[in-house]
């Protein structure tokens, strides 16, 4: 039996926060006690953890540097006594690399999830450092490791993509009662982002690009789902655009399966990714996506075969293919089955949790 312990700064609803659960539930009991720790708080994942019986614990990191958390994590790694800490994401893999160490344990991984263009020198610096006492670096695209191997990263990086569950629609409801509940008209059609509200997301592109789409599409409505810090601004954004009757900012939802089905196609903005679930989500519901040509993205849409991809900040680009896709029902129908198709046969969860415990066999 192999003991694992899973390192993350929080348990919120994101996407490196799900693969951790998605992989945490599905590794073989047989082979593996999986443990979890929240460097941070807990969040919305717990319950799907504590359902699956698997032992959580919560560190309470109050401050970028926290001595005590790192003590209370070190004491914690030293009372578990795991084969294996895998850390996910910068603060979890700073704190858990280094108290790993300082614990003996014998095998360290590290999670690079995503293009990080936020991370500054000193923050890189630390990155190289404790890459040389990692054993293996996990991630889910080819663009994050070249990112890192370009700033001197040691290649020790294994590429395991996202999985994404076959889409099956929760409780699924009507298009009438779907847009009875949104307030919307019995003509509307949906055009979905669902992301956080960070500047990453470059969300104010999107309510840039709806009100270009308007013009030419009398009934589009964008909606955009999800939360952050950034939310006031954009529903600021949205009002002096006086398109308030077009853009529709939903916040956090539990329900996003329901929607899906009734959504012409996904718009992803982002100036940098890593490998994005809402992508994944989306195209295993059979939705084409419009997504900006950045590494990560270009591993999912196979641009007019999946859907298209355009220059970051090109809101015109994002109002003309979705013109198209509104204007071609057949075209919009088989984007969507291809990548239904590519998700069932690429992206599964079943083949990110084999080659994830392959990778831990492998060390131990």
């Amino acid at each position: 039996m192999i003991r694992v312990l899973q390192i993350i700064p929080s348990l919120d609803r994101c996407g490196a926060e799900k693969q951790l659960v998605l992989l945490s539930t599905g590794l073989p009991r047989d082979r593996f006690d999986v443990h979890v720790c929240a460097l941070t708080r807990g969040g919305p994942l717990e319950q799907p953890l504590r359902e699956a019986g698997i032992p959580m614990t919560i560190i309470g990191k109050s401050w970028k540097i926290d001595p005590l958390a790192y003590h209370r994590l070190k004491r914690h790694i030293v009372g578990l006594q795991p084969d294996i800490v895998h850390s996910w994401i910068f603060a979890a893999n700073a704190y858990g690399r280094l108290a790993a160490q300082a614990a003996g344990v014998k095998h360290i991984l590290a999670g690079e999830r995503c293009v990080d263009r936020w991370k500054q020198w000193h923050e890189l610096a630390l990155d190289r450092y404790l890459a040389r006492r990692t054993e293996r670096i996990v991630t889910n695209s080819s663009g994050v490791r070249e990112f890192y191997v370009e700033r001197g990263v040691p290649d020790k990086f294994v590429i395991i993509p996202n999985g994404v569950a076959p889409f099956a629609p929760a409780a699924s409801a009507s298009r009438e009662e779907i847009l009875a509940e949104l307030g919307l008209p019995a003509d509307a059609r949906l055009i979905v982002a669902v992301n956080r509200l960070w500047p990453q997301k470059r969300v104010k592109d999107l309510i840039w690009a709806a009100d270009l789409l308007k013009i030419v599409s009398a009934h589009a409505h964008l909606l955009i789902i999800g939360d952050g810090p950034q939310r006031w601004r954009l529903e600021r954004f949205r009002d002096q655009c006086e398109i308030q009757d077009r853009v529709h900012l939903l916040g956090q939802r539990d329900d996003v399966p329901r929607l899906l089905p009734h959504c012409e196609c996904l718009w992803l903005g982002s100036a940098y990714e890593g490998q994005s679930n809402a992508i994944l989500e989306a195209m295993s519901a059979g939705l084409p996506v419009i997504a900006t040509d950045i590494a990560g993205n270009r591993d999912l849409v196979a641009p007019g075969e999946t859907g298209y991809l355009v220059p970051v900040g090109d809101r015109a680009a994002f109002a003309r293919w979705t013109h198209a896709l509104l204007n071609d029902p057949e075209l919009a129908r088989r984007l969507g089955s291809a990548g239904r198709q590519r998700v069932l046969t690429e992206f599964s969860v079943e083949e990110m949790v084999a080659r994830h415990a392959a990778l831990y066999q492998e060390l131990c």
